[in-house]
């Protein structure tokens, strides 16, 4: 294969929009909604909210593969956890299954 298209292929596998499309159908798949969050002269919070039946919610910072969350990525994760909120940061479809793994358990219990 041509290294070009190799890389283009690869890219496609790890970019952050190719990470996101799997999360929102694997929370889907699990019977929950994949919300982006979006609010306008507010920056840093995380990219999607999960909701899942019986009440459990994760906020989700997405990443392309090896990259790590802003300053002020950062400091908004941290001010969610303090207040209580589960937060995740994934930058591969692994993370993504590992994270819903843990949900999953978590909201049986």
């Amino acid at each position: 294969m041509d290294k070009k298209i190799e890389n283009i292929v690869r890219h496609a596998d790890v970019s952050e929009k190719a990470i996101e499309a799997y999360l929102v159908r694997r929370v889907k798949d699990l019977g929950g909604v994949c919300l982006k969050y979006s609010n306008p002269g507010v920056v840093g919070y995380p990219d999607r909210v999960l909701l899942f039946p019986g009440g459990f919610v994760v906020w989700v910072e997405l990443k392309s593969k090896g990259k790590k969350p802003t300053k002020v990525q950062q400091l908004r994760i941290a001010q969610l956890r303090q207040m209580g909120h589960n937060v995740a940061v994934v930058d591969s479809k692994d993370q993504v299954d590992t994270l819903l793994q843990a949900v999953d358990f978590v909201k049986d219990l």
